[in-house]
């Protein structure tokens, strides 16, 4: 049996769900019956993902195109065309909505909307199967009205539910103009009815839905509709609930602390777009920011509530040079939050960021993630070292295994003590992925004893204590290192005394 209408897309992982899939399914309306949604990963073959798709016979596949996922889906596009080339291929997305003509995946597409396909996607379906062709390969769809759009949220599945991140959003667009954001180009933020929406995340309570993650760019913008929210989960509070939310980081009124101190640990995350503390920069990439209010706002939520603060810094920024981002990075460590994602700025299509490219001398990676190489004030040498920085932290800071060892790295000058030690761990290791568990703690040892000139019972105790958190089994490489240094050193004190005694 066919399926005239598949909806695609490449997830970054298995975990993850397409918001964006489920809401043009919702409004296919009639054509409902004849659609079917078709989520893959990045790390599947394209060829495989051809075979998957043309065995269930369609008429049009629709495919959602990000920036983790347009190289494969250029490829598979490609095959597709290649392959069946009466099957009617239509992109939307991101990557295709703006700067469209420097896609190369539009050139083997049928048709291309632009913007929010809600219900474009829809009206170009009937067309087709109506054969009644639009002559225009790009459709630019209007800015649909939020009460038109039919709700997704029932087309999460019962194993979507089970296995998958499932993303909600009470709310589109964002007031704010911060240039390297695709939310600079909207004109305000725009939100769903209240009662249907709760109505919406109270059916999905009911089948099991224990885990929200929030896509809203500003959740507590509207701090009313935000406490609703959040007194909406507070009163099916269990023990398996877990919310996350972005938060304005200085927007924080005392009648919304009230609510959120009522949430027990493990159940809140608020990630915090920090960005830059530097207020030269965040006028030039138009960012609105009261830094001590954030900074205020930070400090208590780390230490008046149980949330789990997810906080975000961007490297190579118009303007910012690397003592800049320093100061920054040193600021933020200070404040304790649980993780700071370090991101390198990229030039998203059809960000304003654009502007600053010849001022500033901004070169960038001319393939996704299209990450800045350097500007003027950060060479391409020193942003290599900051994107190695951002994994090895990745992988020390954020991973939340070495609590006790973390401090040894950082010391008093936080950011220039780990940009050392990630020079030495990628010397030693030339990767920044895929270095197995085991031998990081090994390579922890190794460095803070043998080239940082740690003492090293106090490194031995601040790793096995982690190591015992982690799970692992069996004696470490570096306890046994430890324990075969202390022999040798026992040994030759003994060598000592004897030699003394000789006549």
């Amino acid at each position: 049996m066919s399926t005239p209408i598949v909806l695609s897309t490449l997830n970054a992982r298995f975990i993850h769900s397409s918001l964006g899939l489920r809401y043009l399914y919702a409004n296919l309306n009639e054509l409902r019956t004849q659609a079917s949604i078709f989520e893959l990963t990045i790390d599947a073959r394209p060829i495989d993902v051809v075979e998957k798709i043309l065995k269930l016979q369609p008429r049009i596949v629709g495919f959602g195109v990000y920036i983790w996922n347009i190289e494969q889906t250029t490829h598979v596009v490609t095959l597709l065309k290649q392959v069946s080339p009466e099957t009617v291929v239509v992109l939307g997305g991101p990557e295709v909505s703006y700067e469209y003509d420097q896609q190369s995946i539009v050139e083997f597409a049928d048709y291309v909307i632009t913007g929010a396909a809600d219900l474009e996607f829809a009206n170009l379906c009937r067309l087709i199967l109506d054969n009644q062709y639009p002559a225009e390969k790009i459709i630019h769809s209007p800015v649909p009205q939020l009460t038109e759009i039919k709700s997704p949220y029932p087309y999460y599945s019962r194993k979507d539910i089970k296995n998958r991140v499932i993303y909600v959003e009470a709310s589109r667009g964002c007031p704010f103009k911060c240039e390297f954001c695709l939310s600079a180009l909207d004109k305000t933020a725009w939100p769903f009815e209240l009662d249907e929406f709760l109505d919406d995340m109270d059916e999905l309570y009911e089948r099991g839905t224990r885990q929200f993650k929030f896509v809203d760019r500003t959740f507590n913008l509207k701090v009313d509709t935000t406490i609703r929210i959040l007194q909406f989960f507070l009163d099916r509070l269990d023990d398996n609930l877990f919310l996350h939310f972005e938060l304005i980081p200085d927007h924080l009124p005392e009648k919304l602390k009230t609510v959120i101190q009522k949430f027990p640990e493990g159940s809140l995350q608020f990630e915090i777009g920090i960005q830059t503390f530097n207020t030269e920069i965040q006028e030039i990439i138009s960012r609105k920011q009261n830094n001590q209010k954030a900074i205020d706002n930070i400090k208590w939520l780390r230490n008046e509530t149980s949330a789990h603060l997810h906080t975000d810094l961007i490297a190579g920024l118009p303007g910012e040079d690397i003592d800049s981002f320093a100061r920054g990075f040193n600021l933020l460590v200070s404040l304790q939050p649980h993780e700071i994602q370090l991101g390198i700025l990229k030039r998203l299509r059809g960000t304003p960021i654009i502007r600053h490219t010849d001022i500033f001398e901004m070169v960038y990676n001319p393939n996704p993630p299209y990450n800045v190489l350097s500007t003027n004030k950060i060479d391409f040498s020193t942003m290599q070292s900051i994107t190695r920085f951002a994994r090895y932290w990745d992988m020390i800071a954020n991973s939340g295994r070495f609590p006790n060892t973390l401090p040894l790295i950082l010391g008093d000058e936080p950011f220039e003590q780990f940009k050392k030690f990630s020079e030495w761990l990628f010397k030693e290791t030339d990767q920044t992925h895929r270095i197995a568990l085991a031998k990081l703690f090994s390579l922890l040892f190794e460095g803070l004893t043998a080239h940082f000139q740690h003492e090293e019972n106090i490194v031995t105790e601040a790793l096995q204590k982690d190591y015992e958190r982690s799970g692992l089994k069996g004696v470490p490489a570096f306890l046994k290192q430890a324990k075969t240094t202390l022999s040798i050193v026992k040994g030759a004190k003994g060598s000592k005394r004897q030699q003394r005694h000789i006549p």
